[in-house]
């Protein structure tokens, strides 16, 4: 093992996976001379050159629109979307047709596309810059949806991303890049539609992902100090979602909360809810709760967004409530 930062480990999956398959080339703002605003394509344009390391005008429907059509004629694109939240402005693209050329030409094409892009709030960005709209792709159906917490995750992840013959949404949350952990030497690879069980435990399941999974660990080991046994679920990947590990984990401990930091309705969370509810009710000894943050912009002020984002104490609170 050695210690990797997010960043460097997102870094590391590009550079393998460039190397391993000359049809992989990166498209953005800012991700070739710059190196991208969080150093992820740090050193790729020195290390592949301008034909596969392309820095493009401030136009993200050009970065997808043209990153759409190389999928289809059989490269592989990532292009970097820099905040999730201008996605709002090619969302034509995105949508209607990424997500909709391989169904809509019945098999014909493949549209291996990885479309990586920032999000979350914390770094007092503002309601422009700071938001958590990972429920609007997962709706969208042709579209695979990943959020990873972690260094080990994040590459391993990208590199199947990568791999994937369709569309995939790859949100990265912008405090996690210096968050360092364990990332083996040896090549891997985490298949996407695979959740991880971050925490072993048996009073309660907490599904959560991204940022608000160390959130919640840190909340959990809090708990653990009260004799309060939380077992920690990270789908990891959104959509195609491993409902499996997430049922047997509530049919375990019998109690379900669902921590996510996007505003609560028409959240994830829902989802989530609704999957439970529907296909393991019989095993729920209290009420399935959500922590969440409020139906809000993201605030700019610091104290603001210190309130607006959920934290330990809110978790606690909310498990205390059905335990």
């Amino acid at each position: 093992m050695k210690q990797l930062s997010v960043s460097e480990a997102l870094n590391e999956a590009l550079i393998e996976e460039m190397e391993r398959d000359e049809t992989v080339f990166v498209i953005g703002e800012d991700v070739g001379t710059y190196g991208g605003i969080f150093g992820v394509t740090a050193g790729l344009l020195e290390r592949f050159g301008s034909r596969r390391v392309k820095d493009t005008p401030i136009s993200e429907s050009a970065i997808v629109g043209s990153a759409v059509g190389a999928a289809a004629t059989g490269l592989r694109p990532v292009a970097e979307l820099m905040m999730l939240d201008f996605a709002t402005v090619c969302m034509d693209q995105i949508v209607n047709q990424a997500a909709k050329i391989r169904y809509m030409f019945g098999g014909k094409t493949k549209l291996p596309l990885v479309i990586r892009a920032e999000g979350g709030a914390g770094a007092n960005a503002a309601a422009q810059h700071s938001q958590c709209l990972e429920a609007w792709f997962i709706h969208v159906p042709g579209l695979k949806v990943v959020m990873p917490s972690t260094p080990y995750d994040s590459k391993g992840l990208l590199k199947s991303a990568i791999r994937d013959d369709n569309p995939v949404i790859f949100v990265e949350h912008k405090v996690l890049y210096e968050i360092s952990g364990d990332v083996p030497e040896e090549e891997y690879v985490i298949p996407l539609g695979e959740a991880d069980i971050k925490r072993e435990g048996t009073d309660v399941t907490v599904v959560t992902y991204s940022m608000m999974l160390h959130t919640t660990m840190s909340a959990a080991e809090k708990l653990s100090k009260e004799g309060i046994s939380v077992e920690v679920v990270d789908p990891r990947t959104l959509y195609p979602l491993d409902k499996k590990t997430i049922l047997d984990s509530v049919a375990k401990t019998n109690k379900l909360v669902i921590v996510h930091e996007a505003p609560k309705t028409c959240g994830f969370g829902a989802e989530i809810a609704a999957l439970v509810a529907d296909e393991a009710f019989d095993t729920l000894d209290a009420p399935i709760k959500r922590v969440t943050a409020p139906d809000t912009p993201v605030p700019f002020s610091p104290s603001l967004e210190g309130f607006y984002i959920p934290d330990e104490d809110d978790i606690i609170k909310t498990i205390k409530e059905i335990v």
